[in-house]
């Protein structure tokens, strides 16, 4: 069972299905300990997973963002955090074989690290006093240039996936300029540590620690890209987002409608299920994940289909995505509460772990108010 050599999304989609099973029954343990799914990545790395989206050319299988956004809705039916957690890598790995930001033989090296070595990487970009790098704060990491190699020191924050991360791309200001960089850096170099800070009420077992650097020194030719803080391109590859929270109301969708087959108090014949007030409930959960569905398909469907030209034209529409995916999950996972009434609330129960999950969606990028403003100036340039 390898996603390697399968023949095709339909396939690779029944592996995946396979795969995450057990990812359901861990959940909770993981979610009680705030512990990090280790096994769950390693089970997804064992069938080549993390490396679907690097490019043929590298070996890779090079897949569509509307395939990636599938793959990842069906990890986060399993487990939300692992989901998040691994979207990361396979998005920014799928936006680096689109753009090539690196240098060619930079990028092919790591592309290596993946395919053979199983390497992981995220981004670490934001920190305290900058919150979301979306908003366009300057990073107080620095990076300073000496004898041809710079010394990076810093803590980031919400470094998802950092207990299993072996690349970290690192925002810094470059000293006595007004240029930021990112910076290519291995988990094994000295000065590098984490701490384990992350104490979230949702997504708890996506091990979102902070990064801390102390004189990190890396080669010149680490420095991999320049930056503008909040630069408005459009971002294909931020679709992994809404993905995972579409995966979590289905997962509370089904554990509704299981319970609602199922649940006959003798106050009733028949089960509640068969009670208008409960199916109505249920079919404004299905009319939300249809219309969801529906939205995220068609917009990674399109933007696998234009140029480079016409994907920066979808901003607004990525951003309409997110945020009406991510919030349609929030309302499923409500309704599925009401539904199974104070059951939900059960420590054991999941759908406690779902409402706290789904509620992690608001603080993922874009964020909802930049979103609004967006489609606010598309609508009135429309009419001028």
């Amino acid at each position: 069972m390898n996603l390697t050599t399968a023949n095709g999304c339909e396939e690779r989609l029944e592996i995946i299905r396979k795969v995450v099973k057990p990812f359901s029954e861990r959940a909770w343990q993981h979610d009680q300990g705030a512990s990090f799914p280790v096994g769950n990545i390693d089970d997804l790395k064992r069938v080549g997973y993390h490396t679907l989206t690097v490019p043929s050319e590298y070996g890779g299988q090079e897949i569509s963002l509307l395939e990636l956004v599938k793959l990842q809705e069906t990890i986060a039916q399993a487990d939300g955090s692992t989901a998040l957690s691994i979207g990361w890598h396979m998005g920014i790995v799928k936006h680096l074989s689109e753009t090539r930001p690196w240098d060619e033989k930079m990028f092919q090296t790591f592309c290596r690290d993946v395919i053979e070595r199983r390497a992981l990487l995220n981004n670490a970009a934001s920190e305290v006093a900058t919150g979301s790098p979306t908003r366009g704060g300057r990073p107080e990491t620095t990076a300073v240039l000496r004898d041809d190699k710079w010394i990076i020191t810093g803590r980031k924050t919400f470094t998802t996936l950092s207990p299993v991360l072996d690349y970290f791309v690192v925002s810094a200001s470059i000293h006595h300029s007004d240029e930021i960089g990112n910076f290519l850096i291995h988990r094994s170099c000295a000065g590098l540590h984490i701490e384990e800070t992350w104490d979230s009420v949702a997504m708890r077992s996506t091990g979102s620690h902070d990064l801390v650097l102390t004189e990190v020194t890396v080669p010149n030719e680490h420095l991999v890209e320049y930056i503008t803080p909040g630069k408005k391109q459009a971002a294909g590859w931020l679709l992994h987002i809404p993905a995972c929270y579409l995966g979590i109301a289905k997962a509370a969708q089904h554990y509704a409608v299981s319970f609602a087959q199922s649940y006959s108090p003798n106050s009733i014949e028949g089960t509640i299920a068969d009670l208008p007030f409960v199916k109505q409930k249920i079919g404004e959960m299905e009319l939300r994940i249809q219309e969801s569905e529906h939205f995220l398909y068609a917009v990674a469907n399109a933007w696998d289909e234009n140029d480079v030209e016409k994907r920066q034209m979808m901003r607004a529409q990525l951003g309409a995505v997110k945020h009406s995916v991510t919030n349609k999950a929030i309302d499923v996972v409500d309704l599925a509460m009401r539904v199974t009434g104070a059951r939900s609330l059960s420590e054991r129960n999941p759908l406690q772990r779902y409402y706290r999950d789904v509620r992690a969606g608001l603080h993922n990028p874009p964020m909802d108010d930049a979103t609004i403003l967006l489609l606010a100036e598309d609508a009135m340039k429309r009419t001028k």
